[in-house]
């Protein structure tokens, strides 16, 4: 199959263009409203007051001479977590809690500690500047011990006061790329224009100022190495326009929040590209329905239109793959195998529980290179197109 520099020719793009039609014909049929809805920030005042709040509720305490308490909701149990088929995994409106005692030597220093976190957040939203993780980590290391101690700490803060990351002045690094027909600008004003060459753009840590783009669709790629493959192939440009996005395996709330703002702004059609393992597949299951430990903040980050292209399970076999190019399920995949096919949004994907079901039989994993048994450039020359060209997709 060949192509012109600047892409295929339109007939290519007819059963993607079906696609997107179905997709906004959905959205129309749910009130016309993108899926999930669009949980706003909070404004300043209003994270002020809630941890204000929090502060008087500590004072009270210690007024009736009572010792301090946090109340978090429980973000490791699935009895807590709901799911909606348009939403995905979201916290259930009455689910249980844990409490962070300030009198107990079990939470005597989290509790501290989320108090300190607290202030330094308090002191950012007051001032109307940011800081990363990263940055208040560093306020204190010794204290904090490690990153994701302060990770964690940030996530229960969100959750506790019941306002998305972002409104607590607190950005991440991004650690995904993205490349193809995008431009945006940043918070500062800088304007960035996403090429379809063999160079790829950070993820912003600020997606607001999305702008531009014609692109088709937006391919999700899981790993690094892949997402460089396929730039040095001129992927981009074959399948122009489109946009790749790689959050280098377990994506970061950045990656999670760009593809989101793409999906709310553009309703273009978007696809995965992950590994035929449990692996693979659990981090398509976090683009499209989110995780247990966001479940506070899903309407912000899932997206559940996203569609699995590859690697499937069944391609394996429809493609000839040879048995030793393949890899056996060790115990730690078929207990995520197992995990993934209990939970609630599998109920909803017969077909994804297929493909799965596949694996599990034959006990037998893939990575997306094993494609190149075939010829090295097959994933980006036949496979994805056919894929994108006949709807290839579940």
């Amino acid at each position: 199959m060949a192509f012109a520099p600047m892409g295929p020719e339109t007939s290519f793009f007819v059963v993607l263009d079906q696609h997107r039609a179905s997709l906004l014909a959905s959205l129309t049929t749910g009130g016309g409203k993108p899926e999930g809805g669009d949980m706003r920030l909070a404004s300043s005042s209003e994270v002020l007051a809630s941890i204000e709040n929090v502060i008087q509720d500590i004072v009270v305490s210690l007024a009736r001479n009572e010792a301090p308490v946090f109340t978090i909701d429980n973000r490791t149990s699935w009895e807590n977590i709901k799911f909606e088929d348009s939403v995905g995994l979201q916290m259930a409106s009455h689910c249980t809690t844990r409490k962070i005692k300030s009198d107990s030597p079990k939470s005597v220093k989290n509790f501290a500690l989320i108090l300190k976190i607290l202030s330094m957040i308090y002191k950012l939203v007051q001032s109307n500047t940011y800081a990363t993780k990263r940055d208040i980590y560093y306020t204190d290391s010794q204290l904090f011990g490690s990153q994701t101690v302060v990770d964690n700490i940030i996530n229960d803060i969100s959750c506790m006061l019941k306002v998305p990351r972002r409104s607590l002045h607190i950005l991440s690094t991004s650690k995904g790329l993205i490349a193809g027909n995008l431009r945006f600008i940043e918070e500062d004003g800088t304007k960035v224009h996403c090429t379809c060459g063999t160079t790829a753009v950070a993820v912003p840590s600020n997606i607001q100022g999305i702008r531009i783009t014609d692109a088709k669709f937006l391919l999700i790629v899981e790993k690094d190495a892949t997402f460089q493959r396929l730039l040095d192939d001129n992927f981009c440009n074959k399948m122009s326009p489109c946009i790749m996005v790689t959050g280098k395996g377990v994506p970061d709330l950045n990656t999670r929040l760009f593809v989101k703002k793409l999906w709310d702004t553009f309703h273009i059609p978007i696809f995965t590209l992950v590994d035929a393992d449990p692996h693979g597949i659990e981090i398509m299951c976090i683009y499209k329905y989110g995780s247990m430990a966001m479940s506070f903040e899903a309407h912000n980050l899932t997206v559940p239109a996203i569609r699995w292209l590859g690697l499937l399970p069944s391609d394996l076999k429809r493609l000839n793959i040879p048995k030793e190019t393949l890899i056996p399920l060790t115990k730690q995949d078929q207990m995520k195998l197992d995990s993934i096919l209990k939970r609630p949004y599998v109920t909803c994907q017969p077909f994804w529980r297929k493909e799965m079901e596949i694996m599990a039989d034959s006990k037998m994993k893939a990575e997306i290179q094993a494609l190149t048994f075939l010829s090295s450039d097959y994933l980006s020359r036949v496979y994805l197109p056919n894929k994108l060209k006949f709807g290839g997709w579940i």
